[in-house]
């Protein structure tokens, strides 16, 4: 799984559903030790910005997510990227018991967050993210990106 990983929504009925595309998310990152840029958004063409998610706690960011999806809510957050920026990663690759099953698992270092992961093609995952104390899950999917990725620090 190490190396930068594209990411688009899965439509479920999730509040979530098409907020992050609209804020220009690109995925997720995994480094060699195991640790994660847990949300990666374009900010630029062949510029991608670590935000940390402790800025968007799951509830707040669930309640606000008509607006997440509007141009006004684009607009801002191209502006904020920078004050957003994650100084360091975000998140740690584990293995957790989805179903029964044990799977690749990103859990966040300070959200109720665990993103579980499925391998759906040789570079492509199926991915469920699990917000403690909510039933609802949002499902995306990544495709590995080949060749170099600048990420910004």
């Amino acid at each position: 799984m190490i190396g930068i990983w594209r990411g688009e929504g899965v439509p479920s009925g999730h509040p979530l559903d098409g907020v992050l595309e609209n804020l220009q998310w690109f995925g997720k990152r995994f480094h060699h030790d195991l640790r994660a840029d847990a949300l990666l958004f374009q900010w630029r063409p062949g510029r991608l910005v670590p935000i940390d998610p402790t800025f968007f706690p799951p509830r707040l960011a669930i309640r606000f997510a008509a607006f997440g999806r509007t141009s006004i809510a684009r607009n801002w957050f191209s502006y904020l990227q920078r004050a957003f920026r994650a100084r360091s990663t975000t998140a740690s690759l584990k293995l957790r018991s989805a179903s029964h099953d044990e799977t690749a698992a990103m859990v966040y270092d300070k959200q109720p967050i665990v993103d579980y992961f499925r391998r759906i093609g040789d570079d492509e995952l199926a991915g469920m993210m699990v917000v403690r104390g909510d039933d609802r899950r949002y499902f995306f999917r990544l495709r590995r990106v080949h060749g170099p990725g600048r990420v910004r620090p």
